[in-house]
């Protein structure tokens, strides 16, 4: 009896009597686990047995016995979900039943002459490798490869065939913009790897992979470019990832919760992206990227508070077309946070600070209502978050209809029903224009979340109580770090590098050296006089031109 048997009538539910044999339940990949240095043998049977005992219960394993160049008995095994069984039969089956070497025809071979013969002169697939181990052999099979095992060799041929369908690429739904790439990731690895490759043709650029989850296995790649990253930093990066021990693995929000520094705060530390150039941008900056298949996002690291406020379109527009739109995003921060609790404030504590025409507007919109300013701001602010989350839950036909008559109707009944005024209607509606303008989805959410305590230190303290609540708030974001960059970096400590890149950005040309937190081995990203309007030759001037015309 083969030692996996015992496995199978000790460990496991005996399949005829229905009764566990064994009183704890085995852990996720016990089997794999306990054979984990177990040598493919020569004797194909048993290789067989193995295998069949782990795999051979799903109807889509397919276990197909050939003989190669019609003498050698083999076996090809393979999960048809997982493998594009049209290109099998060109790729696999036909070069190795197929006489097309007539001199390995002619004469028999020896098990040495045999192994290397079949991957270098009967198997011409473009990406074969060879495996000794059973368990590495069954891992294959499960990842979407092609097998190849023969009689009387210590070997496995594992054939990359895997085909799994996948959407094509599209435009980034999460970081739209007017002017730029409309490319953006998608699920499948290679496929982001590739994306990321064509704009990084140097030989500088490393990818580096390892497998995380014990049910999933799921494939995670770090990149970056080797002579600019701080190896420290990647040397940190992949220490992280190799700690984490779960079972499931299904999107890079997982690997974010796991990494990340701090736990306990709203503000998240690790950038998420879905478009190839801005990853490349912070590759060349000197950050790392980490992207998992199965995932459309990857994760920047280390990020900073400023970050999460910057767009591509920032940087493929011009100068003053990406400084006034990125102010506007300060402004549209400051709205989505404070608006609502200084509006409390100041009708509740301070009506002295408003304009004298403009309380007596306010005075009479809350005539009718029957609540204090704090939990009318709140009422509307529970109803604009429940109205928020129903749009992105529901189809998008519907979704985008509700969203309509929520503003419109919803809002309207309520100033007519007497549970709002029309003031904090329009407080409330600046306020989620505000938290939409803001680009990383991620921080508006933060920003969304501590909205709330502001509101109520407004109803209680006043001024004094939304003053408190931003110092909280400040004294939190100094007290973050990523990776160990402190979260206000370049503000706080400061960067003059930084700086030139932070609430607003310097011409292209002046920005010539990396940033100083990331402290990567080379600085330099462009030369000093890479301003080309330095020294200006206006070649077709009028002045210039007269009477030149047709010279040659």
């Amino acid at each position: 009896m083969f030692p996996f048997k015992w496995l199978r009538t000790h460990t496991f539910r005996n399949r005829k009597s229905g009764v566990t044999n064994s009183p704890d339940p085995p852990a996720p990949d016990q089997i794999l686990n306990m054979y984990k240095g177990k040598l493919v043998t020569e004797s194909l049977e048993y290789t067989e047995r193995f295998i069949l005992d782990i795999l051979g219960e799903n109807d889509d394993f397919v276990f197909r016995h050939i003989r190669i160049l019609a003498r050698y008995p083999a076996t090809v095994c393979y999960l048809s979900t997982l493998t594009n069984e049209s290109n099998l039969e060109q790729e696999v089956f036909k070069p190795l039943m197929s006489a097309h070497v007539p001199h390995l025809v002619e004469q028999p071979l020896d098990k040495e002459h045999l192994k290397r013969a079949i991957p270098e002169q009967i198997l011409y697939h473009s990406d074969l490798s060879i495996e000794t181990k059973l368990v590495r052999v069954v891992e294959a099979v499960l990842h979407g490869y092609v097998v190849v095992l023969v009689d009387g060799l210590d070997t496995a041929y594992v054939l990359k065939s895997r085909s799994v369908k996948n959407r094509s690429i599209e435009q980034p739904q999460t970081e739209q913009v007017v002017q730029g790439p409309r490319e953006g990731f998608i699920e499948m690895l290679e496929t982001n790897l590739a994306l990321i490759r064509y704009r990084l043709p140097t030989p500088d650029f490393r990818i580096k992979t390892m497998r995380i989850g014990k049910l999933t296995k799921s494939q995670v790649a770090v990149c970056y470019i080797e002579g600019i990253a701080n190896p420290s930093l990647v040397a940190e990066v992949m220490r992280r990832l190799s700690k984490i021990d779960i079972d499931i693995l299904l999107d890079a929000g997982y690997l974010e919760q796991y990494i990340q520094d701090h736990h306990l705060t709203p503000f998240p530390q690790i950038h998420i992206t879905e478009r190839p150039d801005k990853a490349v941008a912070n590759i060349a900056e000197g950050r790392v990227i980490i992207l998992m298949d199965g995932s459309p996002f990857a994760l920047i690291v280390p990020s900073v508070f400023s970050q999460f406020f910057h767009t591509a379109e920032d940087y493929t527009s011009r100068y003053l077309q990406g400084n006034f739109v990125r102010f506007a995003r300060v402004v549209a921060l400051i709205f989505s946070l404070v608006l609502p609790s200084l509006y409390v404030s100041m009708i509740s504590f301070n009506p002295e600070l408003i304009p004298t025409e403009f309380a007596v507007a306010v005075a009479g919109g809350r005539a009718g209502v029957p609540f204090p300013s704090v939990v009318e701001v709140l009422i509307m602010e529970v109803s604009m978050e429940v109205l928020r989350e129903a749009t992105i839950r529901l189809p998008q036909q519907v979704g985008g209809a509700l969203s309509i008559v929520g503003v419109l109707v919803i809002g309207q009944a309520a100033v007519s029903a007497g549970f709002a005024s029309p003031i904090t209607v329009v407080v409330i509606a600046l306020t989620t224009i505000g938290s939409f303008a803001t680009p990383a989805y991620t921080a508006a959410f933060a920003l969304r979340m501590l909205r709330f305590p502001l509101i109520i230190l407004a109803g209680i303290f006043g001024l004094y109580g939304v003053m408190v609540g931003l110092i909280l708030i400040c004294n939190h974001l100094l007290s973050l770090k990523s990776f160990g960059v402190p979260y206000l970096t370049p503000i706080v400590p400061g960067d003059y590098e930084g700086l030139k890149d932070s609430v607003i950005r310097q011409p292209l040309w002046t920005l010539w050296k990396r940033p100083t937190f990331l402290y990567t081995r080379n600085r330099i990203r462009a030369r000093k006089s890479t301003d080309v309007n330095s020294e200006q030759s206006s070649v077709l001037d009028p002045g210039r031109m007269d009477g030149k015309e047709g010279e040659h």
